[in-house]
């Protein structure tokens, strides 16, 4: 099945001039486009900005993005290096939740106070 860029920005509740972004850095670089110059996107394109937009959402620079696509364009030998990129991102997640965590933890604990002050006080 093709979609058209508005379709693609329909099913992945995001904006068409990202997508174009995406192209223009390099991160889609097998868009196919019709003779009109449309881009026709498959679902593999779908299945490949879904994966690029949830890397960008925990914090991955375009920069990292395009080597991957790079390494991914230069085939299956390149996976150790691909794989090597998502465990160093996957600790830096690691890390950054744990600070979330005790973030979270503060806030609670400053909730805990405000009810049992409010509770007091009423």
């Amino acid at each position: 099945m093709i979609f058209s860029i508005k379709e693609v920005s329909e099913r992945l509740g995001i904006p068409p001039h990202t997508i174009r972004y995406y192209e223009k850095e390099g991160l889609l670089p097998h868009i196919q486009r019709d003779p009109y110059g449309n881009r026709k996107f498959e679902q593999k394109d779908l299945d490949w900005i879904d994966i690029m937009m949830r890397l960008r959402s925990t914090g991955m620079s375009i920069v990292t993005l395009r080597k991957m696509v790079d390494l991914t364009v230069k085939g299956d030998s390149t996976i150790p290096e691909r794989k090597e990129i998502l465990e160093k991102h996957k600790l830096e997640l690691q890390r950054k939740q744990v600070e979330l965590d005790k973030a979270n933890e503060a806030v609670n604990k400053k909730l805990l106070f405000y009810e049992s002050f409010i509770s007091v006080h009423s």
